[in-house]
This record gives structure tokens, sequence and C-alpha cells, in this order.
């Protein structure tokens, strides 16, 4: 992609947005004991267990399947039945590898690869449709597991601290 500024700039952003969230992720993981990962917060909502497990699953479905033409060896189900049995650095390590394998296949993608149609999930995305689907799916749901861990901790979890977030936009440079 050197002659397309556009497809540089997806690649780019898109892979800084999924390494800051994987971040995010891990140090929510980290604040929290084993029990706390898998706790639901109700019957009909999802620990953050399963939330990492799902998106590891949607990575692993939407690009490195897709994008990477890899085997969908995806079992959906199992990432919101699952109730524990997994450790916490079974989790990190799971979503390290995941933003890894996804990351070094959206660096790779060409122009062919953005414009053609895939087959995810019964939909028909471009390669552009499906980057975009997983890295805001990816931030939704690092959303929720950053609340989660909020509610159980009690505290800030200072994701922008030494950041001014005051701070006015410059124009256009």
């Amino acid at each position: 992609m050197d002659s397309n500024p556009i497809g540089q700039e997806l690649i780019k952003h898109a892979v800084f947005r999924l390494n800051e969230n994987k971040a995010k992720i891990i140090s929510c993981l980290n604040w929290l004991t084993e029990e706390e990962i898998w706790q639901r917060p109700n019957k009909v909502s999802n620990s953050i267990g399963n939330l990492v497990l799902h998106l590891g699953g949607n990575l692993g479905q939407y690009i490195v399947a897709s994008l990477g033409g890899h085997e969908d060896k995806r079992d959906r189900d199992a990432e919101f039945s699952a109730c524990g049995g997994m450790a916490k650095n079974a989790l990190i390590h799971l979503i390290n590898e995941e933003v890894k394998a996804a990351c070094e296949i959206i660096e790779a993608l060409t122009e062919e690869d953005f414009i053609s149609k895939y087959s995810v999930q019964g939909f028909k995305y471009t390669g552009v449709g499906n980057v975009l689907h997983a890295v805001e799916h990816f931030s939704y749901h690092t959303g929720q597991i950053a609340f989660w861990t909020k509610v159980v901790r009690e505290q800030s979890l200072d994701f922008y601290a030494g950041i001014d977030l005051n701070k006015k936009n410059e124009t256009k440079q």
C-alpha cells in the first residue's frame, strides 16, 4: 500500500487503536482477581473473561480468517457460555496473540484486499469494512471491560493520566 496514503493511514490507525485498547484490557485484567474476571454483573450480561474470549474470536474471524485466509475455527457460543476455566495469564496471552496476528495481517493488506468482498457471519463486507468492524467492535467491548472494572474496583483506571484532555484543538497541519 506504499502508493495509497489513505490506505496507509487506515492501516496505521487501525493497528494503533487495536494495540491501545489491548493495553487497556490488559490493565483491567491486572486490576482484577481471577474470580472478578469471571464475575457476571447479572445473568443476561457477560463477564470480562467472556468479553476477552469474544474479542479474540471476533479478531480471529474478521481479520485472521477472513482477510488473512486462515481457517475459521471460531466457536462464538463457547465465548459466551464459558464460566471460568481460563486463568488471567492465559487471557492476557490470548488477547496479545490475537491482536498481534490481526495487526500483522492488517499491515500486509494491499489495495486489492481492502476493496475485495469477504463473507463473514453471513455478511458481505469489503476488507475496509472488516477492518473498521474489528476495530470498532474491539473498542466497544474495551469500554465495557473498563466500565465493569471500575464498578468492581471502585476507582479510576487512569488510562489518560498525565495527558491534558482539555487542551483545545489546533488548526490543520
